[in-house]
């Protein structure tokens, strides 16, 4: 078994086990794993205490509830699904997606995602899922628009006492390549000017803008100028370039998308093209676009 690709933290808890522990648990089938997995956390669970649980719930942030006034929040989403165009289908999430959801699409660490002993992960991204979902949906029927909203917990430390947990109201659309980077320009209008409608009901004195980044894509940069510009010129929140983001290169193909608020302070939400529904469908002509909104952070901007 080869301890090269440990980090220091493994190679020390594997040090602590008897000889050959690692390369016995490796050979376990996934069901004799989770089984015994739930032994262990069955013993563990057995020995807390109430004021263990107390301690807990002060001190960890994957169980600290999340700040906002729930009531607020219930308010602003309800908005955002009434402004959804009525193509677009809503979709439920569980709250756990099979193990590998998100390292399989996109890049990152399986160690910011809070893995499950039931060959699962709690959700971490629900674009992630709604890709999959759009995937499937794709094979029996034409172009596919979903959205969800949904709390998603990540294991990375964000910093500043931030909660690991936090809502997102999500798009995902999937369609068809006709060619010229036409299906791409036509989910983008779709998309943006989604946000643009929901930005302008909820914020617009808070001086919110659209923000494009071309990622070394010229017939993109093509379709912008001469398709979605003319389009999204016509709506009530600025579309802006900002060709020198760097972030998001790797993960979105083609071109970037940011949402902020306060003359482009704050950042509310993200998305991108993304090759997702090809790898998932395994069909090299699928097109797909995610985005999504923090709509904590926007229920907090209400006062702007």
């Amino acid at each position: 078994m080869d301890h090269g690709e440990l980090t220091d933290a493994e190679r020390r808890v594997w040090g602590e086990l008897p000889e050959g522990a690692r390369a016995a648990l490796a050979g376990l089938s996934g069901a004799n794993l989770r089984t015994l997995l739930l032994s262990v956390a069955r013993d563990r669970a057995a020995t807390v205490r109430p004021a263990d649980v107390v301690r807990r719930w002060r001190e960890d942030r994957f169980v600290r509830p999340a700040t906002v006034d729930p009531r607020v929040l219930a308010r602003v989403e309800a908005r955002m699904w009434h402004l959804l165009p009525a193509d677009v289908s809503g979709v439920e999430l569980s709250p756990v997606v099979p193990v590998g959801t998100c390292t399989a699409v996109a890049t990152g660490s399986q160690n910011r995602i809070v893995t499950t002993m039931r060959a699962s992960e709690v959700l971490s991204d629900p674009t992630n899922a709604l890709a999959i979902e759009a995937a499937v949906r794709r094979r029996q029927q034409g172009e596919v628009h979903l959205a969800a909203v949904h709390r998603v917990l990540r294991a990375q430390d964000f910093g500043g006492g931030a909660s690991a947990h936090f809502r997102l109201f999500a798009l995902v659309s999937s369609a068809r390549d006709v060619g010229s980077r036409l299906t791409q320009a036509r989910l983008l209008i779709r998309h943006l000017t989604y946000w643009q409608t929901v930005l302008a009901d909820l914020l617009p004195a808070a001086a919110p803008r659209l923000h494009v980044t071309t990622l070394d894509d010229h017939v993109i940069r093509e379709r912008l100028a001469d398709t979605v510009r003319p389009v999204l010129a016509r709506g009530p929140v600025p579309l802006v370039d900002e060709p020198e983001r760097t972030r998001g290169r790797g993960y979105y193909t083609g071109c970037a998308l940011r949402i902020t608020v306060r003359n482009g302070d704050l950042e509310i939400g993200d998305g991108g093209l993304t090759d997702w529904t090809a790898r998932l469908s395994g069909d090299a002509k699928e097109r797909c676009l995610i985005s999504c909104l923090a709509t904590e952070r926007l229920a907090d901007c209400l006062d702007d």
